[in-house]
């Protein structure tokens, strides 16, 4: 009986400590990129500033990252690349008095992700963020960071994230 049960907890303790061997809340992405240039974002639209916005918050993200290095093209695996093609402000939500409660901002884009060596695409993706902003105590800029928030977080788990 007692070798019955030293058994048990010796194999308990083995899938336990198993289980837990290497984890990570960073993982690895998927091409294994270690450095990355961001080329400044273009930006197709009449809203202005939003090109210098954009290049500022991913490059940001992907420093707070922390799995790839910034740096100049000259010395990068992978370069990115992003283009804002279209940007609307359309009414989102009425009152029951048919008055507009919420503005919602449309973003659009088409970002890549190159190899530095050739040029070629590691990925090309045409992305799409919509940010939701309240008329009573809220501004058209608010909604423009909450989906430039959401592009963001994109960008990172296509780059930086395995699954």
């Amino acid at each position: 009986m007692v070798n019955k049960k030293l058994i048990s907890i010796v194999i308990l303790i083995n899938l336990v400590t198993v289980g837990c061997g290497v984890y990570t809340f960073k993982p690895k992405g998927k091409s294994e990129i270690k450095s990355i240039a961001i080329e400044r974002f273009q930006n197709k639209t009449s809203e202005y500033g939003l090109a210098d916005q954009l290049t500022d918050e991913v490059t940001d993200a992907i420093i707070a990252d922390g799995s790839m290095e910034v740096v100049t093209p000259d010395k990068a695996e992978a370069i990115l690349t992003g283009i804002l093609t279209r940007y609307e402000r359309k009414p989102y939500k009425y009152d029951e008095n048919d008055q507009v409660e919420t503005y919602a901002v449309y973003m659009y884009f088409d970002i890549a992700l190159k190899k530095s060596t050739d040029g070629s695409d590691i990925w090309r993706e045409n992305m799409n963020q919509i940010g939701v902003y309240r008329v009573a105590d809220e501004t058209e800029e608010d909604g423009r960071q909450k989906a430039i928030a959401l592009l963001v977080q994109d960008i990172i788990n296509k780059t930086t994230k395995s699954w």
